[in-house]
């Protein structure tokens, strides 16, 4: 389906463009078509998922390509765990595509909106000291290149390409296909509480290697972390989810109905938003329970804010974040939305932020009603200086010469990238500010 170019902007309305024209294909083949007609008339192409992206790096100023229609599953093998998912699958989806095979991703952000080529792209992760970004559960995928070309780049077609192309940025073509190494489903056991935020900070790291999963929230003007730690159990496990009831307390009245109507008075009322954050971190983060795992994973944000996100080497974890709690002290600032604390461990793919070095992540958020520049740009410098790399699909201010002196493979990616598209049909002036024009 074709139609002219409305304006279309990310989830977090922090980007938005008027792109020549919209067009949302149903088949890898039909991509292939999108593209050299876009070739043809001298266009640039650009592929969007959920728009769940706060930087602009999916901003399509020529065709812009929906892939809404480009879902579902291609093929799966529950003895090997392989998995084949066209590009536009979201992930939300996936646990009951696999169901039948009795298989599930091996890990997961805390949000599930996201498509699965928009995921990998942007090197989306969840936490766990054992366990990489999604990209490192992909094994292979499939490229519709700037010649509009099917190109197949897996463990035996390609294979060089690999560890470049998971990570692609949208840079390199559009993906239509994605292969995936699952696992047999699991459950998770998990405990939320609430810990003093000097302890937790004390023996982050042991209890990082205790835990399958472990992350902590702590909202500024408070010395609490809320801390989500889980263990990951046989499918077979007996579970015990959290009543009905108190899940939709938790998360659909609190979460987020009462929580977006505080940050809605918080722009006008500033001085509400400490006595508001040591009131939740005493109704909210207490609970024992078991689940499916991606049920346990997946939380549902429905107020809308702007994020930051740095990777930082682990050992700098405590030390960053000790600065990050005194700037905001120093400054006087009033900030609503906690600071979200994760890990990764080390992969060899070339822009994944966990490349080389096992990873710690500290995010801070805005409410997107109000300018986070001032915020945003102060804990960037913090990070920096403890050696971070910035999330792809988050909000930051780094252009390619600052970035390569952060990736070792900053210059493999480019050389890859002249290879694949040369004439920048994928691009756009995002692309051009972190990667170079």
């Amino acid at each position: 389906m074709t139609r002219p170019g409305g304006t279309w902007q990310n989830w977090g309305r922090s980007a938005s463009v008027r792109p020549v024209r919209v067009e949302r294909p149903r088949t890898p083949e039909g991509v292939q078509r999108a593209v050299k007609a876009a070739l043809d008339q001298g266009l640039t192409v650009k592929a969007i998922g959920a728009g769940h992206s706060f930087t602009g790096i999916a901003v399509a100023p020529g065709v812009l390509l929906e892939l809404d229609d480009l879902q579902g599953l291609v093929s799966a093998d529950a003895e090997t765990g392989r998995v084949t998912l066209l590009a536009g699958t979201r992930l939300h989806r996936v646990p009951a595509l696999l169901r039948p095979y009795g298989l599930a991703m091996e890990n997961l952000g805390d949000i599930d909106r996201q498509s699965i080529s928009g995921a990998i792209s942007t090197g989306t992760h969840g936490t766990g000291t054992g366990f990489g970004g999604i990209a490192t559960q992909v094994r292979g995928l499939t490229l519709v290149t700037a010649e509009g070309e099917l190109l197949r780049i897996d463990e035996t077609h390609n294979s060089e390409m690999l560890p470049g192309a998971v990570v692609g940025l949208g840079a390199l073509g559009i993906i239509v296909e994605v292969t995936l190494q699952c696992v047999p489903a699991f459950v998770l056991s998990a405990v939320d509480e609430p810990a003093p935020l000097d302890e937790t900070l004390a023996s982050v790291h042991e209890q990082a290697a205790a835990a399958d999963h472990l992350e902590f929230y702590w909202h500024p003007h408070t010395d609490v972390a809320l801390k989500k730690t889980q263990t990951r159990m046989p499918e077979s496990t007996r579970r015990q989810p959290i009543p009905a009831v108190r899940h939709w307390l938790d998360e659909t009245v609190l979460t987020n109905g009462v929580f977006r109507v505080f940050c809605a008075v918080s722009r006008a009322v500033p001085a509400v938003i400490p006595p508001f954050n040591r009131l939740a971190v005493q109704v909210t983060g207490d609970a024992r329970y078991s689940d499916a795992s991606h049920r346990v994973l997946i939380h549902r944000r429905t107020v809308r804010f702007r994020e930051m996100e740095y990777a930082l080497p682990a050992e700098n974890l405590v030390p960053a974040f000790d600065e990050l709690r005194q700037l905001i002290s120093a400054r006087g600032w009033r900030v609503e939305f906690p600071v979200e604390v994760r890990f990764a461990a080390s992969d060899d793919l070339w822009l994944s932020t966990a490349s080389g070095r096992d990873s710690a992540y500290i995010a801070v958020h805005r409410y997107w009603r109000v300018d986070p520049r001032e915020y945003f740009d102060a804990v960037e410098q913090i990070m920096l200086h403890h050696g971070g790399r910035p999330h792809w699909g988050k909000l930051h201010s780094l252009g390619a010469e600052q970035l390569r002196e952060r990736y070792p493979h900053f210059d493999d990616f480019l050389a890859l990238r002249d290879q694949l598209d040369p004439q920048r049909v994928f691009g756009n002036r995002h692309l051009e500010r972190i990667l170079g024009a």
